[in-house]
């Protein structure tokens, strides 16, 4: 009897493969040299491309080697066999399998890859961002990397159900249905969601920002999933939906480099023009007699009711609001001050009457009656 010609007698319970004890031997053979081989290689290359990355101040070579040292042993060993197999004869059948479980393989390594590269870049977002909202931005990276792992492995379950021959048609439509019935039973929820989600991406604003939108004006104290809490100016604290917060017009004073005001005042109508043509450059001397305005202009911008009405725009160099005021409040006393020595003054809403004396039916008086006038202030 020829030895090379024997098969193991287990074989018979698996038709179609037979084939002699040399033919499995070598491939038995080939598989654990493949493992060893590929191993070694695995080992080596990672060990090499750590020690580059060290020297390097590029962060996309330490990513992949992150990326590289996700790959499986589990799954080095399945092709490791694979390509022992493959160096059998074998019926059309069971090559077929064999081409399934090739494909299962490099699918589910090719997963793992990018299930650790989704890991590696939310770990880097969650460090450049990590402020005092730390909480939020954690929540939000946690949400965005369920979502993109629950991404990935469908596709693979779907690629691999496909390669198997299953329709995955109807599948694909059981999913979609019952995504839309659960996306309708928590629809407020999943907005709030996707809106925090939006809002750690796009950073209209931050924990500690001061905002204001609709009637509320206050400081961020807290970005959550769901709500913002905001501490307004009042004191209460005012609790809000993320997704309605972002329907409206939301205003971010922290991020404001400069404050531009705009102002008027009014003097009365008996100033002199030569002295209703100098104010405009008093108004100047006095903002820029601070080092933390910027003069923009000043200009007698309308003839009022009962005043003369000069317009002024300025900026302040910094956002703080108590600064704002405290520099107006300069510049209100100065400017009282300044039209004092010129000999004009403010002006205050003033009507003039005229108060005609008509004789009485009948009477002998002489001719038509003076005219007096009076200055009414309301």
């Amino acid at each position: 009897m020829n030895p090379t010609t024997l098969e193991p007698g287990w074989l018979s319970s698996l038709p179609g493969l037979h084939a002699p004890y040399a033919n499995w031997a070598f491939a038995v053979i080939a598989a654990l040299a493949s493992y060893l081989a590929m191993s070694m290689v695995l080992r080596i290359a990672s060990a090499r491309a750590a020690a580059f990355a060290a020297h390097t101040r590029n962060r996309f070579d330490d990513m992949a080697v992150e990326v590289f040292g996700a790959t499986n042993r589990w799954l080095i060993a399945l092709t490791a066999l694979l390509i022992g197999a493959s160096l059998l004869d074998l019926p059309a059948r069971w090559a077929t399998r064999i081409d399934h479980l090739w494909f299962i393989t490099i699918a589910l390594q090719f997963a793992l890859w990018i299930n650790e590269l989704v890991t590696i870049a939310l770990r880097v977002y969650v460090h450049r961002h990590a402020t005092a909202g730390m909480t939020q931005v954690s929540a939000s990276a946690m949400l965005l990397s369920w979502g993109l792992r629950t991404a990935i492995w469908t596709v693979v379950l779907l690629a691999v159900l496909s390669n198997l021959g299953v329709d995955i048609t109807a599948f694909v439509a059981s999913l979609g249905i019952g995504g839309i019935a659960i996306a309708l039973a928590v629809q407020n929820v999943l907005g709030d969601l996707f809106a925090s989600l939006a809002i750690a991406v796009d950073k209209p604003f931050e924990v500690g920002d001061a905002v204001q939108f609709g009637s509320v004006n206050g400081s961020v104290e807290h970005i959550g999933l769901k709500t913002t809490r905001v501490r307004s100016l009042s004191g209460e604290q005012i609790v809000i939906s993320n997704t309605e917060l972002l329907k409206q017009t939301i205003r971010n004073y922290k991020r404001m480099n400069e404050r531009r005001i705009q102002f008027k005042f009014g003097v009365t109508y008996d100033t002199p023009a030569d002295k209703a043509r100098e104010i405009p450059g008093i108004v100047k001397r006095i903002v820029e007699s601070s080092e933390q305005l910027r003069f923009d202009r000043a200009h007698l911008a309308t003839l009022g009711e009962s005043s003369l009405d000069y317009e002024v725009v300025y900026y302040v160099r910094d956002a703080s609001y108590a600064l704002y005021m405290d520099l107006q409040q300069m510049i209100n006393l100065r400017l009282i001050e300044e039209l004092q020595k010129l000999g004009t003054s403010l002006a205050f809403p003033t009507r003039t009457v005229q108060i005609v004396t008509v004789p009485a039916a009948g009477s002998d008086e002489g001719p038509a009656p003076e005219a007096r006038s009076r200055q009414v202030m309301q």
